[in-house]
C-alpha cells in the first residue's frame, strides 16, 4: 500500500479562493452599490421634490404597518391566518358599507321623486297597452 500525501499547496489555494469569494464578493458589492443619498441626488428635481413631500406619509404608512404586524404577532395563531381573517373582515366591512351607501342613494332618489311629484320607480304605473 502506498502512503497518501497531503497536498498543502492545493489546500492553501482552495482556502484562499474561498475566503476571497466569501469576503471579497460582499465587499465588492458594497463598494459598487450606490448609497441612498447618491441615488437621491441622481433624481431629477421634480422627483426629488415629490419624494421629499411624500417621505413623511410613507414613513407613517410603514410605522402603521409595523405596528399592525407587531399586534398580529401577539396573537397565538399563525400570522398568515390572522392576516387572512383581518382581510376577510375588511372585505365584509367594505361590502356592508357599499350596500349601506346603495340603500342611502336609493332612499335619496325616492325622496327626490316624491318631492318632484313623480311616482315611485318600481310601481309599474305606465299606461302602455291601455
Amino acid at each position: 500500500m502506498s502512503k497518501k500525501t497531503t497536498n498543502y499547496a492545493l489546500w492553501a489555494k482552495m482556502v484562499a479562493g474561498g475566503a476571497l469569494m466569501c469576503i471579497g464578493g460582499p465587499m465588492l458589492t458594497m463598494y459598487v452599490m450606490p448609497t441612498d443619498e447618491e441615488l437621491f441626488q441622481k433624481y431629477n428635481p421634480e422627483l426629488q421634490k415629490r419624494s421629499l413631500e411624500r417621505r413623511e406619509e410613507r414613513q407613517a404608512e410603514f410605522n402603521d404597518w409595523l405596528q399592525n404586524l407587531k399586534r398580529q404577532s401577539q396573537i397565538n395563531k399563525p400570522i398568515w391566518i390572522v392576516q387572512e381573517e383581518e382581510a376577510q373582515a375588511a372585505r365584509e366591512a367594505k361590502r356592508s358599507e357599499t350596500l349601506r351607501l346603495a340603500e342611502e342613494a336609493k332612499t335619496q332618489r325616492e325622496a327626490m321623486r316624491r318631492e318632484a311629484g313623480l311616482s315611485p320607480a318600481g310601481s309599474g304605473s305606465s299606461n302602455v297597452g291601455s
